[in-house]
């Protein structure tokens, strides 16, 4: 039997361990930073490439949260990494009502025009980024104030269009899609569901020769219609569950039989035979950045925010592939 005083204390111990928890989750890990790390070669890739390509993901900015001052130093640790190339994957805005104010579109983008990098600043939208724009909703086209804003900073933005890019004489094509939720259901303009604005197949037919390609989506679950012929998918948006509690990942429950919440995702269907075969290898390759802000709810907890770096060629990345 348990005493009402030990009861007592172990109840009060629990509430203590909340509390302290949500302080933690709110006041502390979203203000955190991490570099995270991904080395891979991917099937014919060329044995001369190497690049190093930095992800800024889910920004997501605002203040408290993330305000200028934090952007600043996101923008100067990424600098400090010196990457070949900044990828940036969507979500610059914060659409929730925890934040104290919005931060101009201008003033974040003409931050992000200080990135530093030899193949310069790359963008694509995310979902918030046209939700929260009603002019945008209301046209179903872009590029959004927020697309605009990055165009004006000299940052080329990607509306289902692939570009060849060359490092050391080797070439690569970056290509990235328009968003796969950009349009949210609307009756007056009898929009019954989400609609994207993504073509994946339009996007890929722009690529004319034999060079990798290099694929930015801001959701991870157009992977599944992805084609060996890309390289890697590069995508943000899910966070990394923003909360990782022991395993629990609760805002991931809605497709549990899913993995392409976070990391170094690699899609094996068929390798075996087409290696068996000396066929061109089907392995397909997606990283997904756990971002860098907060959605529906200003905390992180188990899901530090992090600058995703990834490594594509060179011996380092084949010896881990």
């Amino acid at each position: 039997m348990i005493s009402r005083r030990l009861f007592l204390q172990g109840l009060g111990a629990a509430a203590l361990t909340s509390m302290s928890t949500a302080a933690y989750a709110i006041g502390v890990e979203p203000f955190r930073m991490r570099i995270k790390d991904h080395h891979l070669t991917p099937p014919n890739w060329p044995n001369d490439l190497t690049l190093k390509a930095a992800l800024i993901a889910d920004p997501h900015i605002c203040d408290p949260w993330m305000g200028l001052d934090r952007v600043r130093f996101i923008v100067e640790r990424t600098n400090a990494l010196k990457p070949d190339i900044v990828l940036l994957l969507g979500d610059y805005v914060a659409s929730h009502r925890w934040q104290s104010a919005p931060v101009p579109a201008q003033a974040w983008a003409d931050v992000f025009a200080t990135f530093d990098a030899p193949l310069g600043t790359h963008a694509i939208l995310g979902n918030h980024d046209w939700w929260d724009d009603d002019a945008a909703q209301l046209s179903g086209s872009g590029p959004t104030k927020y697309g605009t804003a990055l165009l004006n900073a000299g940052i080329q933005l990607y509306q289902n269009r692939a570009v060849r890019l060359a490092k050391d004489g080797e070439a690569f094509w970056l290509a990235g899609l328009d968003d796969q939720l950009a349009l949210a259901p609307n009756r007056k303009l009898n929009r019954r569901g989400i609609q994207g604005l993504d073509d994946l197949n339009g996007t890929l037919g722009q690529v004319t020769d034999d060079a990798p390609i290099v694929l930015m989506a801001h959701e991870p679950d157009i992977f599944h219609a992805v084609p060996p012929r890309v390289s890697v998918t590069l995508s943000g948006h899910t966070h990394g569950g923003q909360i990782n509690c022991f395993g629990l990942k609760p805002f991931n429950l809605l497709k549990p039989e899913e993995n392409l919440s976070y990391g170094h995702i690699v899609d094996t269907a068929g390798t075996q035979v087409a290696r068996h075969l000396k066929l061109a290898s089907k392995e397909r390759h997606l990283i997904v950045s756990g971002g860098l802000g907060c959605s529906l709810l200003p905390l992180r907890l188990g899901v530090p925010p992090e600058i995703t770096l990834v490594h594509l060629g060179g011996k380092a990345a084949t010896a881990a592939a």
